[in-house]
């Protein structure tokens, strides 16, 4: 078994699209339209490894989970073989980190967050 695809909710799928695509350089995979609204969006990161699931918030419990997917903490680990040009290209494309790169026992790492408050990761492994 593999972990093939994880979930991210979001406020208006073409919204999720532009953030993906534009601010980290995803590849948007698929996008077919469901019905009622729903879209199946499917985005791959350059790298590869797991996919990214675009699951627009639809109900009230839905809504008030936006940018708060894993309780206030790091839910997301976006893995980089060279952190110093990914994070560059991040911030130029509009991505605000919450802090300085640090380097830990495992890595380069720097915590951003989604355009809905999701918190991420951005790691280079040591």
């Amino acid at each position: 078994m593999r972990l093939a695809t994880v979930a991210v909710l979001v406020p208006d799928y073409d919204e999720g699209i532009g953030f993906f695509t534009g601010a980290l350089g995803f590849t948007l995979l698929e996008d077919t339209a469901q019905g009622d609204a729903k879209r199946w969006v499917r985005l791959g990161a350059p790298g590869g490894g797991s996919e990214v699931l675009l699951a627009r918030a639809a109900t009230p419990g839905q809504q008030a989970a936006l940018g708060n997917q894993h309780g206030g903490r790091v839910g997301f680990f976006l893995e980089t073989d060279d952190f110093a040009a990914s994070h560059a290209r991040m911030q130029d494309r509009g991505v605000t980190f919450e802090e300085v790169p640090r380097h830990e026992a495992y890595g380069t790492v720097a915590v951003f967050r989604d355009p809905w408050g999701n918190r991420w990761d951005l790691i280079e492994r040591a």
